[in-house]
């Protein structure tokens, strides 16, 4: 078990970790998808009272052992700074006990912007014959399996919490926490799975895109035969906002309310005449409720807990064009899928296709099973932030000033006592919240070796990259993430409830992208992101959608001026100015 103290940065006390010193370097790639704030105290260390999954995860995999991660839980991944960062160095050690792998294909992976981390410093401790043989064993076992029930399951388990939920909202505050207690060691569960699969999902695309290369010469190809293979759960929350776009488009009415802007649309939308819109959209909430921006974290907003954010999406899918429709869009470029792997089948030795059917057929039930298995964590997540909400709000209550979020300025061995006076922590909140805002203001290393550097050399988010704007003819180049050319007015966005004025035949421009930017996908002609790897969100959903992908753009977010016209070569991984 982890335990977790605040430390100060300069800028005040906050969380952060202890860094490894075996393994050193740490990156925001990946991380920052799944947490782009700044965590929040009580999230964070009301987990770290359990062993750490993702040490769990990794000593499952026999590529490592416990002995190898004796420095804690800052090891895999960890707290610096009050941001969240996946240890570099120890996937390194990873790839290098993998036969077949390199370190430089491991980065392009879980990374992206490999370029921008320091090269691997070799350790005579890297190399492990036993771990070696583990590696194969554990590529056996990813190449035979055939489904992932115990995602059903889990399912079925998580759908039960939501159901119990409004019982649950009724119960008294020492029950409540009791409750939300409760379900840390279920979400640990749950996230140890997620880990599992998502480990063999990596796994399986990299043995699929080291076939495609050995054996074909084109290791890229891999990324075609995945594009578009369904029953991928992030990217359902776009086809059903899709259609509530779709609906809103063709009645003059919903069109009217929605052109008046987001200010009071849920009242205008009360006062249509009757539509189904209404009753569709809740049946959205109800299903895509917990998705959302920073959906990891409790303190979070989701669709679900703040519906404007929801409609923000509607409010431009409705402009999209009808040739954007995903379900349309989908039956092609799977047809178009099959067709790539059929040629690509009769190109490989008749003594090879047997490995490659199971090569293909691994990468696609993991890929899938990563997006599902980490959609249950989420729906999990939120049960607790319902229930974490209304002990926060009923606390909150009961100060002069009390704001909703006070509580998870909280440490976990302080809840009880702040549930039971709320006032006498005043202070504190209020001092820890100053220290957030400071580190929000602030863009954090992506990569660091060794220790965090000082809070105060971070540069400030609203003068980062104004010095570096493109050029007309400049490129900048990133990872080809989903091959494709197109062309478009750049709409940099920097946050996905707030998509501006992003319409058809746009080049949707973003710092990141957790699911919450799915649906902005639709309405694009092509993505380009700041950071990713081959496996982050972004390409996973691209893929789907069959829409030029560039990820691990380096600061195109700052060094692309919105409204500039950009070409995107997603084959060649460059974005070009063109005026």
């Amino acid at each position: 078990m982890q335990s977790l103290t605040l430390v100060d940065l300069g800028v005040g006390p906050y969380v952060h970790e202890r860094c490894s010193t075996r393994f050193p370097v740490y990156t925001r790639g990946n991380a920052g998808e799944v947490w782009p704030e700044v965590a929040y105290p009580l999230s964070i260390s009301l987990t770290r009272a359990f062993d750490d999954p993702m040490n769990a995860a990794m000593v499952k995999t026999g590529l490592v052992t416990n002995a190898e991660l004796v420095e804690g839980s800052g090891c895999a991944a960890g707290v610096f700074g009050g941001y969240m960062y996946l240890n570099l160095s120890l996937s390194r050690v990873l790839a290098v006990r993998s036969p077949g792998v390199s370190i430089a294909e491991n980065d392009a992976l879980y990374l992206g912007s490999e370029a921008s981390a320091p090269p691997h410093v070799p350790n005579k401790a890297d190399r492990s014959v036993r771990a070696s043989l583990n590696a194969i064993r554990y590529m056996i076992n990813v190449l035979r399996t055939r489904s992932l029930v115990e995602l059903q399951a889990d399912q079925r388990m998580v759908s039960e919490w939501k159901r119990r939920v409004p019982r649950l909202l009724e119960a008294d505050d020492q029950a409540l926490l009791a409750t939300i207690r409760s379900l840390i060691p279920v979400g640990m569960q749950l996230f140890s799975r997620h880990l599992e699969v998502t480990g063999k999902a990596g796994a399986a695309v990299q043995f699929l895109s080291t076939f495609c290369e050995k054996q074909l010469d084109d290791r890229a190809l891999a990324l075609s035969l995945l594009s578009s293979i369904g029953d991928v759960d992030s990217a359902a929350p776009s086809t059903a906002l899709w259609k509530l776009g779709r609906s809103v488009a063709a009645s003059p009415q919903l069109t009217s309310a929605f052109d008046q802007g987001l200010d009071g649309l849920s009242e205008r939308l009360a006062e249509c005449e009757p539509s189904d819109f209404p009753r569709d959209f809740e049946t959205f909430l109800d299903d895509f409720g917990a998705r959302g921006p920073n959906e990891w974290e409790t303190a979070s907003q989701t669709w679900g807990t703040e519906p404007r954010l929801a409609l923000a999406l509607i409010d431009r899918l409705r402009l999209a064009e009808e040739k954007q429709d995903p379900v349309a869009r989908a039956l092609g470029l799977t047809a178009d899928r099959k067709a790539v792997t059929a040629e690509t089948r009769a190109r490989v030795s008749w003594p090879l296709r047997k490995q490659f059917d199971r090569a293909l057929s691994a990468a696609m039930l993991f890929s899938a099973g990563r997006e599902r298995s980490k959609t249950t964590v989420v729906e999990l997540i939120h049960v607790s932030r319902l229930l974490s909400r209304e002990l926060a709000g009923r606390a909150a209550r009961r100060t002069d000033d009390g704001q909703w979020e006070d509580m998870w300025f909280c440490m976990a061995d302080e809840l009880d006592a702040y549930i039971a006076d709320p006032a006498a922590f005043a202070d504190t909140i209020a001092t820890r919240r100053a220290t957030r805002q400071a580190l929000s203001d602030r863009v954090p290393p992506f990569v660091f070796e060794g220790e965090m550097p000082p809070v105060q050399s971070w540069p400030l988010r609203s003068q980062a990259g104004s010095e570096s704007r493109l050029a007309v003819g400049e490129s900048i180049t990133g990872l080809a993430a989903v091959p494709g050319v197109a062309e478009g007015r750049a709409c940099v966005v920097t946050d996905p409830f707030d998509p501006g004025d992003l319409g058809p035949g746009d080049v949707l421009i973003a710092p990141l992208t957790d699911p919450a930017w799915t649906p902005l996908f639709v309405a694009a002609e092509a993505v380009v992101v700041d950071v990713g790897g081959q496996m982050s969100h972004a390409v996973i959903v691209a893929r789907e959608f069959g829409m030029p992908c560039v990820v691990a753009a380096t600061d195109a977010t700052t060094r692309i001026p919105h409204g500039a016209r950009v070409r995107v070569d997603a084959t060649a991984g460059t974005v070009t100015l063109l005026e």
